[in-house]
């Protein structure tokens, strides 16, 4: 468990930036399953990746996930949030089409809003451990496969 920030160093900056983002599904339908939150999971750290972010924690539940973010100060968590939200609706939709379109509405899987908060006040550790206690839905009979 992280106790102390990692700062980043730059020319002229010395930044330790966290962000808690939450995003919801369109009209808090129960749409994800636990297979599609690992995939989801999978498809953020990689879009984190490419922002030279770091996805320190993730989890959630049928209608929301919540991301704990730590990003370089040449970020604008904006486009971040649009990236993250874009590209992991695509690849969901992509990889279990028939589920999201039963789930969704008007093929929509995010709700255009969030939710970001900057960490700065509370420890990161006391974050990580509320995101980490997240009830992720139950395992299904008739849980989606993937497409691919």
């Amino acid at each position: 468990m992280v106790s102390e920030p990692e700062y980043r160093r730059g020319r002229s900056v010395f930044a330790a930036l966290h962000v808690h983002l939450v995003f919801v599904t369109k009209y808090r339908k129960g749409a994800l399953t636990d297979e599609m939150l690992t995939t989801c999971e999978q498809v953020m750290r990689s879009v984190c990746d490419d922002f030279g972010s770091r996805l320190v924690e993730f989890d959630g539940e049928g209608d929301h996930v919540h991301l704990l973010i730590d990003y370089p100060p040449t970020i604008q968590v904006s486009k971040l949030v649009n990236s993250l939200k874009g590209v992991s609706a695509r690849r969901l939709r992509d990889q279990y089409r028939e589920w999201v379109n039963r789930h969704s509405m008007n093929g929509h899987l995010w709700s255009p809003s969030y939710f970001a908060a900057s960490c700065g006040g509370a420890p990161i550790s006391i974050i990580r451990q509320y995101i980490e206690q997240q009830r992720r839905p139950p395992r299904a009979p008739g849980r989606p496969k993937s497409m691919r």
